[in-house]
């Protein structure tokens, strides 16, 4: 049941995902033309140096060769989530294109445009999936290099696409203004996948740091280590708790901590994709 939910879940955001890429590039991308990158602007390309067809049908046909390619080395559910990806963001590009273009400068259109576009393709990438066509190819380099974030992978890889859309349209500001659209979807990217998968570690200097790890595991339901140390001055022996949280648990946290030990010393910073029982699993696909 819970797999089913999931599918379901996934298929929404795909299409919502989607969706919200399509309304970016007709807005804001295609009637100046400006693109953001990946087949979709290669496509834009195209379809100005043919004359003829639409950004979506010829997105979805240069698609075919590196989507077969894509799904064959990432496996069957990477394929099929990223053909419903690929198939509904070419429909929507399409079937939004209807939309009136906002009288907006085209500073303004860019930026919009690579917040719009960026937040689509971040929602496709929360499931694992992809619009296809370079997005194949930047989670082939996401594998390779797993260090480095997807949505600067994705922003190196389109500016090739840019430079190409400045030559093509014999007008560079177009290029420059499509750069700025590709800088700004690569972080609203990144902010999209990895925002929600911030949690909160914490180191707790307390004489009573018993008491402390014990009001975690029973209040918080989460676990607490005892990392011995020793302090620089005095030399004397103490516990350090460290302790990993959701970020809304921190608030409760603090003032539990607090309430045992008001002189206690409390260290909070950020953790990105904590792995483990409670948190995240790890997956050689994760981006």
């Amino acid at each position: 049941m819970k797999t089913k939910l999931n599918r379901l879940k996934n298929i929404f955001l795909i299409i919502v995902g989607s969706a919200i890429f399509g309304i970016g590039l007709d807005l804001f991308m295609i009637p100046y033309d400006m693109n953001a990158g990946g087949l979709s602007g290669l496509s834009m390309i195209l379809v100005h140096l043919l004359g003829f067809g639409t950004v979506g049908t010829v997105t979805m046909i240069v698609n075919i060769p590196l989507f077969a390619l894509g799904g064959w080395r990432i496996g069957k559910e990477f394929f099929a989530k990223s053909l419903l990806g690929m198939i509904a963001s070419s429909v929507f590009i399409d079937v939004f294109s209807f939309l009136p273009t906002p009288a907006i400068d085209p500073l303004l259109s860019s930026l919009y445009g690579g917040v719009t576009c960026g937040l689509g393709l971040g929602t496709v990438f929360l499931t694992g999936a992809t619009t296809g066509g370079s997005d194949i190819i930047v989670r082939f380099m996401k594998r390779k290099w797993p260090h480095m974030p997807i949505g600067t992978i994705n922003t190196c890889f389109d500016l090739v696409v840019v430079t190409l859309t400045g030559i093509t349209f014999g007008d560079m500001s177009k290029a420059l203004y499509s750069g700025l659209t590709v800088f700004v979807m690569g972080k609203v990217i990144d902010a999209v996948v990895y925002h929600f998968d911030y949690s909160r570690v914490a180191l707790i200097i307390t004489k009573k740091h018993e008491q402390v790890a014990k009001v975690i595991c029973e209040d918080l339901d989460r676990g607490a280590t005892f990392l011995h140390g020793e302090g620089a001055y005095g030399r004397q022996s103490t516990e350090v708790v460290l302790t990993v949280v959701k970020r809304q648990q921190i608030a409760d946290l603090k003032r539990m901590v607090v309430d045992i030990d008001p002189d206690a010393f409390v260290i909070v910073q950020e953790a990105h994709q904590v792995l483990g029982e409670g948190f995240s699993s790890y997956s050689k696909d994760a981006l």
